[in-house]
């Protein structure tokens, strides 16, 4: 048994003797320091570690399959889901090395590596992978197993999954080789099986379809907060490096591998594609705009409709190499589109895994937004102190036009106090539609990441019980989907719930206000002009029907939820302001707060508190001097991007 290249191999063969035995090989401890250190948080490798590690990889590379765990993965906990890795034509097994780290805490993970002068068939490796689930899955039965292939993998994936539909099986599949016989590189198979100098250049075709597009790049490490010299130095140190490192793929695949990789293309390609129908697996689709080797856009969309529990996600300036690129973090992809489950269904409460500093909204930065909440004494104060520390904790607020002010205000919460704030979201962004897709964009996927649960009682009574920091919308979609001037307007529902439940936990209540949301845009059609127009009332009342009422049982204002999107015009833009009064205790008041009207006028003394909150609010920013994005940005280059800038005196 040997280690390298910070992987540690399992001897040829012996991917059985995997049970009952721990699950990972002690490296020396010179191995393990150097990989401790070179993955300090927030530190990522890219596809200079690919290629080097790859070198090593592959020195003493005889023998069968085999699976490895990388040692930056070591930080998992107890109770982690198994991921397979299942390697594209590459073999190596590395196609993850960008994501070892976070992956490695929210996962146990395998790879697979498939020697350079190995040929097992294709059937062969479906046995090879089969096995290894089916030896998991009586060591850890409730548990689901997670199969990420690219390319060849993930015909791998598909293969295993329709042979195996008894199994808890999550299929996360990058760019399908399903589409071979509609892909260029089927015209590559016949070139390189009679002209031999045709090998390199395909092989400096693989190459470029690993950089992906330039501008996407670029504008991918800057969001992520790093300046303008880091960006260029790393962009040139990858396009200097990969043409140094052909002689490394040809190391990976020489040309009679690379010839019966694309073989195995083909029969894969088959395979799965006439076994489709047996799939019945929860599957995450990534698709590439850009991938110069697979029509993988295309055909992302044909799995998306042929696979029963499929959803889909595009990466439109990606290339083939989809998880060697910047800007794609995996394993916020995972837990954005709710894949992420350590037992045999979701549970979104006990389920989600707290952010990372890698996910926060480095727009963060640019908006700037000013936090001040209420100590004890009734003092206010810069900043998030008056924030109780244990809960239960209700921050009740007003919900701004499509929830704009969440993300920094859940980013505040977690840089400031490290509290992971739960947020109660309306179910229509945790459902299907008819058709079986999901809201698919950004900005509903950074909902699961920033940890959203639907709001159900149940749900509310789980976090209550777990002392969670909840985030409560009372007015919900009504307000976050309000008319021209109705900005800062609560709409409430007559119903105080939240309140006896609140008690019923000895919760903390804390109101806040926002304002904002006029700095950055106006309105210009709301739902009034929308349902006007007949193809848009259509669209309305399409997409209602599709996902339902929450609340119908209520009357007024708060019952008309009625699924639409305000269109506006945006601003430059101003900044968010948040207020949290101080808090309000429950503790020792559940009895009293049994009485209907008792809780009901805590009800309206929340709601009070927060139109006070507002109205603060709304007079102290007309004297902040920062205001404006402009004048933030002048800070920042005189102070450095990181400093705290100034507001408004309190």
């Amino acid at each position: 048994m040997a280690t390298t290249a910070g992987a540690c191999f399992f001897a040829a063969g012996s991917f059985q003797a995997f049970h009952p035995s721990p699950r990972r090989v002690a490296a020396t401890t010179k191995t393990t320091a150097r990989f401790a250190e070179m993955n300090v948080e927030g530190t990522r490798k890219g596809l200079r570690d690919y290629f080097e590690e790859s070198k090593v990889m592959i020195k003493s590379d005889g023998g069968p399959p085999r699976w490895f765990s990388p040692l930056e993965t070591g930080a998992r906990s107890h109770d982690s889901p198994l991921l397979l890795f299942l390697p594209g034509i590459d073999g190596v097994g590395l196609g993850l090395v960008r994501h070892h780290y976070s992956l490695g805490k929210i996962f146990d993970i395998w790879c697979l590596h498939i020697p350079v002068k190995d040929r097992t068939s294709f059937a062969g490796l479906i046995k090879l992978v089969e096995k290894t689930v089916r030896s998991e899955v009586k060591h850890s039965p409730n548990r689901p197993i997670y199969l990420v292939g690219e390319s060849l993998g993930a015909c791998i994936a598909l293969a295993v999954a329709s042979c195996n539909p008894d199994v808890d099986l999550v299929l996360i599949l990058a760019n399908p080789a399903t589409s071979f016989s509609k892909s260029q590189l089927q015209t590559v198979l016949p070139l390189l099986e009679v002209i031999p100098d045709h090998f390199h250049l395909s092989l400096r075709y693989v190459l470029s379809s690993m950089t992906g597009d330039l501008l996407k790049r670029v504008s991918g490490i800057l969001v992520r907060g790093q300046t303008l010299q880091e960006t260029v130095g790393g962009l040139c140190q990858d396009s200097v490096a990969l043409p140094l490192y052909l002689s490394v793929l040809t190391d990976i695949l020489p040309q009679e591998t690379l010839i019966w990789k694309l073989q195995m293309l083909k029969t894969a390609s088959t395979f799965v594609n006439a076994r489709l129908h047996a799939v019945e697996a929860q599957t995450l689709i990534l698709s590439s705009g850009r991938d110069q080797l697979l029509p993988s856009l295309e055909e992302g969309e044909r799995l998306f409709h042929a696979l029963p529990n499929g959803e889909i996600r595009r990466a439109g300036d990606s290339g083939h190499f989809l998880f060697l690129e910047d800007g794609i973090d995996l394993a916020s992809a995972i837990k954005g589109s709710y894949f992420y489950r350590r037992g045999k269904y979701l549970d979104c409460v006990s389920d989600y895994v707290p952010l990372a500093p890698s996910e926060f909204n480095k727009l963060n930065l640019i908006l700037s937004p000013v936090t001040l909440s209420t100590l004890e004494d009734g003092m206010i104060v810069r900043g998030l102190g008056g924030i109780p520390m244990e809960g239960p904790v209700l921050i009740v607020g007003y919900h701004m036009l499509l929830g704009i002010e969440l993300i920094p205000l859940v980013c505040q919460f977690f840089i400031q106090r490290k509290i992971v704030l739960r947020g109660m979201a309306h179910p229509m962004l945790f459902v299907k539609l008819k058709d079986g897709r999901l809201l698919d964009s950004f900005p509903f996927d950074q909902i699961g990441i920033f940890g959203g649960v639907p709001v159900s009682a149940v749900n509310f009574y789980k976090l209550l019980s777990l002392k969670s920091h909840i985030l409560l919308y009372p007015g919900g979609i009504r307000e976050a989907l309000h008319r021209k001037g109705e900005e800062y307007k609560l709409f409430w529902p007559e119903q105080s719930e939240f309140i006896r439940m609140a008690a019923r936990f000895g919760a903390k209540i804390v109101p806040f206000g926002v304002v904002g949301e006029d700095d950055f845009g106006d309105v210009l059609l709301d739902y009034d002009d929308q349902i006007k127009i007949p193809f848009m009332k259509s669209i309305i009342e399409e997409f209602t029907n599709s996902v339902g009422n929450l609340r119908t049982e209520t009357r007024g204002e708060v019952a008309n939820q009625d699924l639409h999107f305000p269109m506006f015009l945006p601003k430059v833009p101003g900044r968010f302001y948040y207020y949290f009064g101080k808090p309000i205790e429950t503790e020792g008041r559940k009895q009293e707060l049994r009485d209907k009207g008792k809780a009901h006028e805590l009800y309206l003394q929340v709601q009070d508190e927060i139109k006070k909150n507002i109205a603060f609010l709304k007079e102290k920013r007309e004297k902040d001097p920062y205001r404006s994005v402009l004048s933030r940005l002048a800070y920042q280059a005189a102070h450095g991007v990181t400093s705290e800038i100034p507001t408004f005196e309190i």
